[in-house]
């Protein structure tokens, strides 16, 4: 029964979390895109605070729908990472926000500081960031479900690693490498750390 409510609980803040994403662009759509402006500009300082809004503002519905429901499935298996044994449900999904924070951060960041000159903006970053973290935070843990997650996501999601490469120039290729990078980059920390 224990465990039932814990997955009620998870599921509870990743609908509050998913709903935000969505609440953003409905405004951003009857907005017509103006929200768009407060996307990641490199190297432009009047544009750095905008590394925390870019993630939940996209370019177009079928932008948006494409990366919410990889988001949402990434999402749900973070969160069984960040949940620990005789922790509360509260504390459980302040680590499973932390680590979303951390990504968009150090992600967006490195965009900031490197990516070619555009607006930068979509969840994808975070998505990228989230599907780091899981391939390789399983092998890094001593828990067979969280290793036969990372195993599960390699196998299923595996070809979107081609993401981080030069394909579209209106793709930003640059927000899922430095995503990924973070993603990796907090998985090790965090066994270095625990």
């Amino acid at each position: 029964m224990k465990r039932i409510s814990r997955y009620l609980q998870q599921l509870r803040y990743l609908w509050y979390f998913l709903g935000f994403f969505a609440l953003i662009e409905l405004l951003n759509v009857f907005t017509g895109r103006v929200l768009n402006q407060y996307s990641i500009v490199p190297r432009d300082l009047s544009h750095i605070a905008f590394i925390f809004s870019s993630p939940f503002l996209h370019g177009s519905l079928s932008h948006f729908f494409s990366n919410i429901t990889t988001l949402a499935v990434f999402a749900l298996l973070v969160s069984q990472f960040a949940h620990k044994a005789g922790r509360s449900a509260s504390k459980n999904a302040l680590s499973f926000f932390t680590l979303t924070l951390l990504i968009i951060g150090i992600s967006g960041l490195c965009v900031w500081l490197f990516a070619r000159p555009a607006h930068h903006l979509g969840a994808s970053g975070l998505l990228y960031g989230y599907f780091g973290y899981l391939v390789l935070a399983g092998w890094l843990q001593n828990r067979i479900s969280l290793f036969l997650i990372s195993i599960m996501v390699a196998v299923f999601y595996g070809t979107i690693v081609w993401g981080i490469l030069p394909s579209n120039a209106y793709v930003s290729w640059e927000s899922h490498l430095f995503g990924f990078l973070s993603g990796l980059s907090l998985a090790w920390f965090k066994r270095q750390h625990p």
